[in-house]
C-alpha cells in the first residue's frame, strides 16, 4: 500500500497501457514485475500467466495481428526478458505490433553484477522499432504512449520497454502524473493518383495477370475493398498463407491449387500487402517469369523493389489504396475476360491437382497419411473457426487443405518460419475471440516446443481450443522403434502418448491410429468442456504430393 495520494511506477505503467488501448498481457511474473501484472488486472487488462516467456511473446505478437493494437509480453529481468526476444523477432519478421516489457535490476546497481543484470536494451534492439529505459516515474506514460504509437504506425513491429525495479516500485504524487490521451489508430496513407492510374494501365496491358493477397491486406482490414476490386476486375488471385481468408478460399477467382503454374506464367503481378521474400521465392526464376512486371502495394517505401524491380509503386495502407483502385474502376470500368488461354490453363491445372489430392485423401492405409487425416479435420471444422497450424509438412499441407473463409483466421509459422509459435498463438486467438472455436493443428515436433501451455489454456477455461497433433515420430518422420544408444538426430520417442498431457488439467486425450477412430475422436474433442488433445499417428514416410519445384528456392 502507498501513502495517500501517491501512485507507484507499476500502477502508472498499467494505467498508461490501458489508456493506450492495450487489452491483453501475457507473461510470467517474478521480481521485479509482479506488481505490473497485478495492477494491469485491476485496470481491466486481461493477464494470462504462461509457462514460458517464449510462448507468451508469441501470443502478444498474435494479438497485435488479430486486433491491430499491440499485445504485451511481460518478463522478469535477464533470462525472462531474453526468452521474450523470440516473440519480438517473430513480430519483427511478420510486421506485427507487440510490446515486450522486461524487468531490470535497480538502476543504482548497474554495473555491479546485480541479480539477473543483463544488456537488455542491446539484446532487444536488432528486432525493435523502439527501445527505451524510462528515466523517471513521471515520464512513464510518455514512454508507454511512444511505445504503442511506434508499434502500430508505419510498418508495424515490436517495441521494448526496460523497467528497472526501482522505477516499478517507486512512488510519487498521483496529481503530478500526466497521462497522454490514447494515440489514434495509424493514419491510412494513400498513393498519388498518378500511381493508381499507372497500376490500372499495367493491369489492363497484361495478358496473364495475377493478384497476390498477403497478410498485409489482412492486417489493414482491407477484406471488403479487396473483394470489391477482385470481383469487379475478375482477376485471378493467390493468397499468401496468412492472406488466406481475405477472400474465401472457395471463391471461383482463387487459383490456389494451381499456385506454381500461376506464379511461373504470370506476366504482371499485383502484390497487395505481400512481399517477394523466400515465401514467394524472391520473385525469381525458375518460379517466376524472368520478365515479370510487378505492381507493389506496401506500407513501407523501403520494401519497394526488393528482389525484383517494381514497375508501379503503391506506397501506403492496403485498405486505403484498394479503395482508390475501386474508385478508379467506377470511373473507368474494366474487367479481365473470363475466357482466355490464361484462365483455361489455370483451370486445367486446378482440376489436375484437385484430382491428385482427392485420391490421396481417399487412401485408407494404416498408418495414415497427412492427406487422410486432413480430410477428416477439414470436414469437421466450421467456416468461422480460427486455424493455428504449424510444423513442417503438417503446416505446408495444412495451408493447402485447411480452407479459410474469413480474414485473420489463420495463424502459423509466418515469414520467420518460427516453430513453437502454435500454442501461444492459439491461446491469443481464444482470448481475442472467445466466441469462436480455435483448432491448434501441430506436428509432434512443433507441439514439443510449448506443449505445457495446454495447462495454461485449461487454467483460463479456454474450452474453445482443440489441440490436434499429427505425429510421425520425429522431425520429418522417425522410426517406429528406437535403440537408445543410436538415436537419429531427427527422431523422437515412437508412438509417444502426448494426449495424456490433457490429464494434467482433468481434460481428455485421444490416441488415434486408424481412420475409423479419427472422426469419433475429433467429434468428442470438439464437444469437450475443456481443451482436448487428439494425438494422431501417421506414417513416418508420409509426404506432400510431388512438387514441380522444391519448397525452398536456393
Amino acid at each position: 500500500s502507498n501513502a495517500m495520494g501517491q501512485i507507484t511506477g507499476a500502477q502508472i505503467v498499467a494505467r498508461a497501457l490501458k489508456q493506450q488501448g492495450v487489452e491483453y498481457m501475457f507473461g510470467i511474473v517474478g521480481i521485479p514485475v509482479i506488481p505490473i501484472a497485478m495492477f494491469a488486472q485491476r485496470e481491466g487488462i486481461k493477464f494470462y500467466g504462461f509457462r514460458n516467456e517464449q510462448s507468451a511473446s508469441y501470443a502478444a505478437a498474435a494479438v497485435g495481428y488479430l486486433t491491430g493494437r499491440p499485445g504485451v509480453c511481460l518478463g522478469v529481468s535477464g533470462p525472462g526478458m531474453i526468452h521474450g526476444v523470440a516473440g519480438m523477432a517473430n513480430a519483427w519478421s511478420n510486421c506485427w505490433p507487440m510490446i515486450l516489457i522486461g524487468g531490470a535490476n535497480d538502476s543504482y546497481q548497474n554495473g555491479q553484477g546485480a541479480f539477473q543484470e543483463a544488456p537488455q536494451i542491446e539484446a532487444a534492439r536488432p528486432f525493435a522499432k523502439y527501445c527505451a529505459r524510462p528515466d523517471s516515474l513521471a515520464r512513464l506514460p510518455f514512454y508507454v504512449e511512444q511505445a504503442v504509437r511506434t508499434s502500430i504506425y508505419g510498418r508495424p513491429g515490436a517495441v521494448y520497454l526496460d523497467l528497472p525495479g526501482d522505477i516499478i516500485t517507486g512512488a510519487m504524487e498521483e496529481e503530478d502524473v500526466h497521462f497522454p490521451p490514447r494515440c489514434p489508430d495509424a493514419p491510412r496513407m494513400m498513393a498519388p493518383q498518378e500511381s493508381i492510374d499507372a497500376a490500372m494501365a499495367a493491369l489492363k496491358s497484361a495478358e496473364r495477370p495475377l493478384v497476390i493477397v498477403g497478410k498485409g491486406a489482412a492486417y489493414s482490414r482491407a477484406e471488403n475493398e479487396v473483394r470489391e476490386f477482385l470481383e469487379t476486375t475478375q482477376l485471378p488471385y493467390l493468397a499468401s498463407p496468412m492472406g488466406k481468408g481475405v477472400m474465401p478460399d472457395d471463391h471461383p477467382l482463387s487459383i490456389a491449387p494451381a499456385r506454381s503454374a500461376a506464379l511461373l506464367g504470370a506476366d504482371v503481378i499485383l502484390l497487395m500487402g505481400a512481399r517477394l521474400n523466400w515465401m514467394m521465392h524472391f520473385g525469381h526464376p525458375p518460379r517466376f517469369d524472368p520478365k515479370v512486371r510487378v505492381i507493389q502495394m506496401d506500407i513501407s517505401a523501403e520494401e519497394i523493389g526488393t528482389n525484383v524491380p517494381t514497375e508501379v509503386a503503391l506506397v501506403g495502407d492496403a485498405k486505403a489504396i484498394t479503395t482508390q483502385l475501386n474508385a478508379s474502376l467506377k470511373q473507368q470500368p474494366w474487367q479481365y475476360p473470363s475466357e482466355t488461354t490464361w484462365w483455361t490453363g489455370l483451370r486445367k491445372k486446378i482440376d489436375e491437382n484437385g484430382a491428385t489430392v482427392a485420391e490421396m485423401m481417399a487412401d485408407e492405409s494404416v498408418p495414415m497419411s497427412y492427406y487422410r487425416v486432413y480430410r477428416e479435420i477439414r470436414d469437421l471444422i466450421p467456416n468461422d473457426a480460427i486455424i493455428q497450424n504449424e510444423g513442417a509438412s503438417t503446416m505446408d499441407i495444412g495451408r493447402t487443405l485447411m480452407p479459410n473463409f474469413l480474414p485473420r483466421h489463420r495463424l502459423d509459422a509466418g515469414s520467420f518460419g518460427t516453430m513453437g509459435v502454435g500454442l501461444g498463438q492459439a491461446i491469443a486467438a481464444a482470448a481475442v475471440h472467445p466466441d469462436k472455436h480455435v483448432f491448434c493443428i501441430e506436428g509432434d515436433s512443433a507441439f514439443g516446443f510449448s506443449g505445457m501451455e495446454v495447462e495454461t489454456a485449461a487454467r483460463y477455461g479456454m474450452k474453445n481450443i482443440t489441440f490436434i497433433i499429427i505425429n510421425n515420430n520425429g522431425i520429418g518422420g522417425g522410426p517406429d522403434t528406437l535403440d537408445p544408444t543410436r538415436v537419429p538426430p531427427s527422431a523422437y520417442t515412437p508412438n509417444a502418448h502426448y494426449e495424456k498431457m490433457a490429464e494434467i488439467y482433468g481434460g481428455k486425450g485421444y490416441f488415434v491410429t486408424e481412420p475409423s477412430q479419427l472422426r469419433p475422436a475429433l467429434e468428442e474433442a470438439i464437444k469437450a468442456d475443456k481443451p482436448a488433445i487428439v494425438n494422431i499417428m501417421i506414417s513416418a514416410t508420409s509426404q506432400r504430393k510431388p512438387q514441380q519445384f522444391a519448397w525452398l528456392t536456393r
